[in-house]
């Protein structure tokens, strides 16, 4: 285990995750909706901090837990990838995957602001690891589990739009490149992973008396958390 690394991984995730809730709160809106733009108390947000400067309110998650989940998934991909130049794209990548998570939750929404410059810029990351040595993966392979995982994924919307949005199919776009990368059986693993974590959590709701069969939840969360399975493994 390179301690060094995982440590330094996890700080750097502490620090990123303890700015996301300001981000959460400026993105958790409704569809066609603008991005938030003052406090809870009406004033002007400014800078990064979820701290209004004006009131001393705080907003958007709990800024401890934010720190503490992007410190352990960035801790955990350190220790999986080790020393390799996919690595820094993983790290790179978390504090935005956890993001898009919070806000999903809160509103069923995985803005494009976000899926989509995701994609692009893992895309390129990866073509750059790929030329590095020491790299572990296929940047044509990831580039074909995007498009394959995508395509999967814009299937199933068009099937049931009520059970899968189109920023699904975006984040997918994201979510196959990382997959991709390490192989065809990673691809696979991610993604059953992920339904598999949306029905347990589906039907711990139905058990709960939480939902029902008719209720929407939201998938971005759990195609996250399938994907971040299928790459520990397969990294490590």
């Amino acid at each position: 285990m390179n301690l060094p690394l995982v440590v330094s991984a996890a700080g750097f995730g502490a620090l990123a995750g303890a700015l996301l809730p300001g981000a959460v709160h400026r993105m958790a809106v409704e569809p066609e909706q603008p991005w938030r733009d003052v406090c809870p108390n009406g004033h002007a947000l400014r800078g990064l901090l979820p701290k209004c400067g004006r009131c001393s309110a705080w907003y958007g998650p709990d800024a401890r837990l934010a720190a503490a989940v992007t410190a352990l998934v960035c801790g955990l991909l350190a220790l999986a990838s080790g020393a390799r130049p996919e690595t820094v794209v993983w790290l790179l990548l978390a504090p935005f995957a956890v993001l898009l998570a919070a806000v999903d939750l809160r509103v069923r929404r995985l803005p494009d602001v976000l899926t989509l410059p995701m994609a692009a810029g893992t895309a390129a990351l990866l073509g750059v690891a790929a030329l590095m040595p020491h790299g572990g993966g296929s940047w044509v392979r990831a580039l074909l589990g995007a498009g394959a995982l995508a395509s999967f994924y814009f299937a199933m919307f068009l099937i049931s739009p009520r059970g899968m949005g189109f920023g699904d199919v975006k984040l997918a776009l994201t979510l196959g490149l990382v997959l991709g990368w390490y192989g065809w059986d990673t691809v696979l693993a991610g993604a059953f992973a992920g339904f598999l974590l949306g029905a347990t959590a589906g039907l711990a709701l139905i058990v709960l008396r939480r939902a029902n069969r008719g209720t929407a939840i939201p998938f971005g969360p759990f195609m996250l958390a399938g994907a971040l399975l299928g790459v520990l493994l397969a990294a490590s």
